[in-house]
């Protein structure tokens, strides 16, 4: 199959909205990848449908995004077949040692000279990890159960046990029709030592929010109606398989780290059990039993572009910064597969296998039990929790409606310092913002890191007219701006940075709404960015009254009310409902607000 042909389907799901019409698309395209007379070794609709979803086959190639700024002139015609370009891909990832710079630059120039106009930036957006084209896994997922003519759950449960889209849809498209599909979809299994795609979770914005998802009545509190509710670690996620002897462990992306944890093979090695799959979280804990930041966490398990290690070394740094496992959840014990069978009953053998390496929970049905236990697990420097229910199955692979994370909002005011070029469907607007925060020594701007995440059609729009009007320069790519448009942003936490010169960078930001109210001078500044950072488990900084006491104000701040503005946006239930507030802080923080002319949201 020729690149041009994935290349201008790509296009085809970027200009429509339709999740059908993309759907068809997709689906249109696997069909004659499968069909096609130019396949040669059964590979091409594996390539495709990795290239629909947006990324390479090969984990790393060693090319990065600078390097493909400068790209030779496009060929005039399409001969680019989809097997020749991954064949090159893997021969750039094999390349090592002296002269693998220029041997894959003079590879990385040939690939982009044999391609279009067109497919220059189709390969570049796959070679970048920045193909958007609002095609993700999932939708290729549902494209080829169209395709082949199956059910989509059939397609997605055997997508989760092979831990991959390629070979399910080969299996499926290259059947002769749908009840040999069916057949080819239900061979795939559950195998230790092969890891499978992990259940995520939905978001709430609060506890009560995930019961009420959950379909836990407001004020049940009796036995039928518990749930699970898990201390959400700030780690990473771990899959470990154990086989005798044999120890895999594998990342969320299911990345084989193995190697690079021997602290963990261990742990699975002192288990009684010597036949399992668990899935749970690691994270660094230092001499004083706390968890240390995230950074040093994922230092240990780093894979993409990362040069491999000896065994010393990785023993040596696990002595400096060992990890610790906690698990969550089974997926298989001494013979049994559990994935289908009830949470309550996976615990109940989770208990048994994983002994103190669980994570720590609490079964409830009281929403203020649970709210009790948010509080302290975020207290404790923790990301938050996940509510779920004891009911439900392991939903592998998709944000299952049986896990609800709940975690505290951060918001800062920052600055918009630049914003680069949209592409996919936001070719012609301004799309990914540079955020900075005020520096009151220098009178300039720290930047703190970007994002495109939670703009609205609308958002884009006028930010995109906006940003014209800001202009300072441009390079073709990124406009820089005067530095006077505000904007909240959202985030889950901070982490360390040597990209960027203040040393820190948000950790998954994304837009609220942009500050007309606000002038630059009012921004967030710097040294409030880094209070945030000097103590995981302090009170974050609370510009509220201290009248209402220190347990009100730590905890208002761990629900991200920081500030008067905060409440605005806050009934007095939603604030009574958080645990260490009560009636005095309410009536304190009503008056305070009174004399700033605003008041709580109406219920």
């Amino acid at each position: 199959m020729l690149l041009a042909e994935v290349a201008a389907t790509s296009d085809a799901v970027a200009a429509t909205r339709s999740r059908l019409a993309k759907r068809a698309a997709l689906a249109d395209l696997l069909r004659r990848a499968a069909t096609g007379e130019a396949r040669s070794s059964g590979d091409d609709v594996e390539i495709v449908v990795s290239y629909l979803a947006g990324e390479l086959r090969q984990r790393r190639t060693g090319l990065g995004w600078a390097s493909l700024r400068a790209l030779p002139p496009p060929a005039e015609l399409p001969t680019l077949t989809v097997e020749a370009v991954d064949a090159t891909f893997e021969e750039m990832a094999a390349l090592s040692g002296p002269g693998s710079d220029a041997a894959r630059s003079a590879a990385s120039t040939a690939l982009f000279a044999a391609a279009t106009e067109r497919e220059q930036p189709f390969l570049r957006g796959l070679v970048a990890g920045d193909l958007r084209q609002g095609a993700l896994d999932a939708l290729v997922v549902d494209a080829v159960a169209e395709a082949a003519g199956v059910p989509v759950d059939a397609v997605r449960r055997a997508v989760m046990l092979r831990g991959a889209t390629g070979p399910v849809a080969r299996a499926a498209l290259e059947a002769p029709g749908p009840t040999a599909a069916l057949a080819a979809l239900a061979g795939f299994g559950l195998e230790v030592g092969r890891p499978v795609r992990p259940m995520l979770a939905q978001s709430a914005p609060d506890v009560a929010s995930a019961f009420d998802r959950l379909g836990v009545p407001p004020g049940a509190d009796d036995p039928g109606h518990r749930v699970s509710v898990d201390v959400k670690l700030d780690g990473i996620r771990i899959q470990v398989h154990r086989d005798g002897d044999e120890v895999r462990v594998f990342t969320r992306s299911l990345d084989d780290i193995t190697s690079r944890v021997p602290e963990i093979v261990a742990d699975a090695r002192s288990l009684a059990s010597e036949r399992f799959v668990l899935d749970g979280e690691a994270l660094v804990v230092g001499p004083d039993g706390v968890a240390r930041p995230f950074q040093e966490t994922a230092a240990r398990s780093a894979t993409r572009d990362a040069p491999a290690a000896s065994g010393a070394d990785e023993t040596a740094l696990a002595g400096a910064l060992a990890l610790r496992p906690y698990f969550f959840d089974v997926l298989h014990a001494d013979g049994d597969d559990l994935i289908d069978a009830p949470l309550h009953e996976r615990l109940d053998v989770l208990d048994r296998v994983a002994g103190s390496f669980t994570v720590r929970r609490l079964t409830t049905a009281s929403p203020g039990a649970a709210e009790e236990f948010f509080a302290e697990a975020v207290r404790e420097g923790q990301e938050g929790v996940v509510v779920k229910s004891l009911d439900a199955p392991y939903s592998a692979g998709r944000r299952g409606a049986g896990w609800v994370k709940v975690k505290p909002r951060h918001t800062l005011d920052l600055v918009v310092l630049a914003v680069e070029r949209g592409s996919g469907r936001r070719t012609g607007l301004l799309s990914n913002i540079h955020l900075g925060a005020r520096d009151p020594s220098t009178g300039g701007f720290t930047m703190l890191g970007k994002t495109f995440k939670g703009m609205t059609d609308e958002m884009l729009r006028w930010q995109t007219e906006r940003f014209r009007e800001l202009e300072a320069s441009d390079d073709g790519w990124t406009v820089t701006l005067r530095p006077e448009q505000v904007v909240e942003i959202a985030f889950d936490g901070l982490q360390r940075s040597t990209r960027y010169p203040g040393g820190l960078a948000l950790r998954f930001a994304r837009v609220l709404r942009y500050r007309d109210d606000k002038s630059a001078d009012e921004a967030d500044t710097i040294e409030r960015v880094r209070a945030m950072t000097d103590d995981r488990a302090a009170t974050p900084p609370s510009d509220l009254t201290p009248r209402i006491g220190k347990v009100a104000t730590r905890e208002l701040a761990h629900h991200g009310y920081t500030r008067y503005e905060d409440l605005t946006r806050a009934t007095t239930t939603e604030l009574l409902a958080i645990h260490g507030v009560g009636p005095r802080a309410i009536r304190i923080l009503g008056e305070e607000l009174a004399e700033r002319g605003t008041g709580f949201r109406e219920e």
